[in-house]
């Protein structure tokens, strides 16, 4: 608690820089918390449903269950969706529509994150000018005979020095965020287009069995026969 209090009354002595400074801070954490409780609920993707597009001749009534056991807010779930839905497409509509589809789950995932990036620039260039500002002031007392007041000199080193520990801190935390989200954001695109794949080659092979007159079980692999 009474870290805290220093705290604070060291931000008091900050300048006005302070104030825009905070709610920089306060933005930065607000986006923080509101992209972590977005991407812990829409990136969850199950190791059963990972296996089950993996695994060769999977069964599409199992696959749709499995997807609508993660709800609507999944972004799996969601994008596996739109392919099977449509999977009596053709291909090349299938990755259309997939592809429509992951763009709008980017723009979800990315939204906010253009904030931090701001962030990361603003907060220590306010810094310095509270910096700049904090100097001025303690120029301004020195007049021509001297030093003439050292308390009010003192005063304005530390706003200075206030402003820009206050702007590097919270450019750090925007800094480290961004590029978290930036990273998950970019693996799950990378894994629903991977999976994805998966899902229209099956597609594809489907239509195959179809145009060829045999069925899906018929072009399964089969052991070679053991020579006597």
């Amino acid at each position: 608690m009474e870290e805290l209090n220093t705290a604070l009354e060291a931000l008091r002595f900050g300048g006005a820089m302070v104030y825009p400074l905070l709610i920089l801070g306060v933005l930065a954490v607000a986006i923080i918390l509101d992209r972590a409780a977005l991407y812990g609920r829409c990136l969850r993707l199950p190791e059963t449903l990972r296996n089950q597009v993996e695994t060769y001749g999977f069964d599409w009534t199992d696959l749709e269950n499995q997807l609508g056991s993660l709800g609507p807010r999944n972004a799996f779930g969601r994008f596996f969706q739109v392919i099977a839905a449509n999977r009596t497409h053709p291909a090349w509509w299938v990755e259309s529509r997939a592809g429509d589809e992951a763009g709008g789950i980017e723009k979800v995932l990315g939204r906010g994150l253009w904030v931090l990036e701001t962030i990361v620039t603003a907060a220590p260039l306010m810094g310095l000018l509270g910096t700049i500002t904090g100097m001025m002031q303690s120029f301004k007392v020195i007049g021509g005979a001297g030093l003439v007041a050292p308390t009010q000199v003192t005063a304005g080193v530390a706003q200075a020095l206030i402003a820009t520990a206050l702007g590097l801190l919270i450019a750090l935390v925007a800094l480290f965020a961004f590029n978290f989200f930036s990273r998950l954001k970019s693996r799950a695109l990378d894994e629903m287009e991977r999976l994805g794949s998966r899902l229209v080659d099956r597609i594809r092979l489907d239509q195959e069995s179809a145009s060829s007159g045999l069925s899906f079980e018929d072009r399964r692999p089969r052991r070679a026969a053991a020579v006597p």
